[in-house]
């Protein structure tokens, strides 16, 4: 299945692609009149349509079935990260998250937080890329930069976890979630976060967990926790 995206999808008359997909469409694919093609909203909405105009500009296609897909998960999962001074690393993490399956990225500023900026419609392109070469039909939802105190009032996912690596720290991700909950993990800068922010964290109803026994980097401990949960929720 050819999978491409399209934000607004109307289901009368014939559509258009945008540039980019249509030069993709019929430059990279080298796709023709006739050919079939799905397009995503990234809403659950999977539409079957034929190419009626194979332009490298505007390929014009027409509905030829459409149908909405009920998301097959009965977890929520929300990853809350700071984000990387390399915001290669953090457009990754993006990509390997939507590829695994999740359902919202939060972006927190912390105390030791190195990068407060970056280009967020270029972390969504990520994921509507990622979405495509999975075939899947949701895209999680991409919060902007968020102060870590306004973020920790917000939450309100009844499982909640904190990354947070110490002496004190024996519990394991992996050995403490329940399945099929709503869970909220919170991953640290490079720096980890402050003794007031896990504090802050504890008070608003976080636990504090460990991913395992290496150190490992901020996107890496992204990863994990997402892998864990969703694993665990097979």
């Amino acid at each position: 299945m050819l999978l491409f995206f399209k934000k607004e999808i109307t289901t009368e008359g014939s559509l258009s692609l945008d540039e980019e997909e249509s030069k993709h469409c019929i430059k990279v694919l080298r796709l023709v009149k006739g050919d079939f093609i799905y397009l995503t909203n990234g809403k659950g909405d999977l539409v079957k349509t034929q190419i009626i105009l194979a332009h490298p500009k505007k390929c014009e296609i027409q509905i030829v079935d459409f149908q909405h897909i009920k998301k097959n998960r009965d977890f929520y999962l929300h990853l809350a990260i700071a984000p990387t001074k390399n915001a290669e690393r953090i457009e990754w993490l993006v990509e390997k998250c939507m590829e695994m399956g999740i359902d919202e990225i939060s972006f927190v500023l912390t105390q030791y937080t190195e990068r407060s900026h970056f280009n967020i419609e270029r972390v969504e392109k990520k994921a509507i890329t990622a979405l495509k070469q999975s075939l899947q039909t949701w895209l999680p939802k991409i919060n902007p930069p968020m102060d870590f105190k306004k973020f920790i009032s917000q939450v309100r996912e009844n499982q909640r976890f904190i990354a947070y690596v110490d002496n004190e720290n024996t519990q394991i991700l992996s050995k403490i979630v329940n399945p099929l909950q709503n869970y909220c993990v919170l991953i640290g800068p490079e720096g980890d976060f402050s003794k007031e922010e896990l504090v802050m964290a504890l008070e608003n109803g976080f636990q504090k967990v460990s991913l395992g026994k290496n150190r490992l980097r901020t996107e890496t401990a992204g990863l994990v926790a997402c892998c864990t949960i969703n694993i665990i929720n097979q």
